[in-house]
């Protein structure tokens, strides 16, 4: 396999974890994030020992933008990475 363009892969990994953190932003907005967060604990046999806050748009707007730019800057690293190994 060829090189890749570190910035696309950077965009599809900053658009992945800001998206999934979205939709977490989204379930706690609605009301469902507690029932979501006890049940995957429950499935790995745990006592939840979380509370989710009340939704706060502010808060979710950090959340997705600092976990995009991580995504996207961990991407890139890897985009990097990946053409300095296949080259």
């Amino acid at each position: 396999m060829g090189t890749v363009n570190p910035n696309r892969v950077g965009l599809v990994f900053g658009a992945l974890l800001g998206g999934w953190h979205f939709l977490w932003a989204l379930l706690v907005a609605v009301g469902w994030a507690q029932s979501v967060i006890n049940f995957f604990f429950w499935i790995h046999f745990l006592t939840p020992p979380y509370t989710v806050e009340r939704f706060n748009a502010r808060v979710a707007l950090i959340l997705i933008f600092v976990t995009g730019a991580f995504g996207y800057a961990t991407g890139y690293i890897l985009g990097l990475l990946w053409n300095w190994i296949h080259r």
